[in-house]
């Protein structure tokens, strides 16, 4: 299963990076372009964890409770894609300021996710 999430994550961010760079720029302003880039280079780094994860995770088999710490890892980089870059983006589509407060548990998520990679592979 978590190949498909690094799949279609990957498919998004490519999406969503050519749409900030070539549909998005013409209608915002050039400092609400900087959130978009900021939310889709989160993005792309967090759907390369979710790729490490799989990895790790694969070579957990003999080990089911590291492949765990790999599976929690790889929810809560999501949950941190979802929040981080996805209230960056609803930032700049609604402009609407107060979703900017969201990248902040976004933040947390990614850290406990790579808390979790790191518990994963000190237990492989």
């Amino acid at each position: 299963m978590l190949p498909l999430f690094v799949a279609i994550n990957g498919f998004l961010v490519v999406a969503l990076g050519a749409f900030g760079a070539h549909g998005l720029k013409a209608l915002v302003a050039p400092e609400a372009m900087h959130y978009w880039q900021t939310g889709v280079r989160y993005h792309m780094f967090h759907v390369a964890a979710l790729l490490a994860c799989a990895f790790v995770a694969s070579t957990c088999e003999a080990r089911p409770r590291a492949a765990r710490w790999a599976v929690l890892a790889a929810c809560l980089f999501l949950l941190g894609i979802l929040f981080f870059s996805g209230s960056l983006y609803l930032l700049v589509l609604l402009q609407k300021g107060w979703l900017g407060l969201s990248a902040a548990i976004g933040g947390v998520f990614f850290l406990l996710g790579w808390a979790s990679l790191t518990i994963c592979i000190l237990r492989r």
